[in-house]
């Protein structure tokens, strides 16, 4: 496979799997492009390669950097910003779970938290029924963010390590 067409397939692939991080499949294939380029990429760079207009490359490479996934540049003697994607892949997976973590299990929390108990009569079957159902989902919400916490501290290393005990 010729070099062009393989960071096609690798840049829509990325893309697709995005949408799995709830992340739009531009900005993954912005941060595809960015991930695979060796050195920094201006925006009208982006915008060339992957045929998108300067707003939605704009647009997607500021969403890239509040995520934390991409970063801006300077050179000396240009004017134009560059930008340059984390290539740690373990940073970039940190980061994902970060992010999710902050923009999904967090909000729920607080939803769980101030909806937990609901008042009335302990025997009302739709009071204990929904009180029931409300503490089960807390749970399982509570686990996964302590889940996803746990692996954000983790260091790569041990990580790897643990996993490929699990494989034996």
């Amino acid at each position: 496979m010729k070099l062009t067409e393989a960071t096609e397939k690798f840049i829509q692939a990325w893309g697709t799997l995005g949408s799995s991080w709830g992340i739009n499949r531009t900005m993954a294939q912005v941060h595809a492009l960015l991930l695979i380029a060796p050195e920094s990429l201006s925006a009208e760079d982006i915008m060339e390669k992957l045929s998108i207009s300067r707003g939605n490359a704009n647009m997607n490479i500021r969403a890239l950097m509040d995520w934390g996934l991409v970063s801006k540049e300077l050179k000396p003697g240009e004017r134009k910003e560059f930008f340059s994607a984390e290539k740690d892949i373990w940073k970039v997976a940190t980061q994902v779970m970060k992010e999710r973590r902050k923009r999904e299990l967090e909000p729920v929390l607080k939803v769980l938290q101030d909806v937990s108990v609901v008042e009335g009569d302990k025997k009302n079957k739709d009071i204990k029924a929904f009180n029931d159902t409300i503490k089960n989902i807390k749970g399982v919400v509570t686990k996964a963010d302590k889940t996803l916490e746990m692996l954000i501290k983790a260091d790569e290393s041990w990580f790897v390590a643990s996993f490929l005990k699990l494989l034996k």
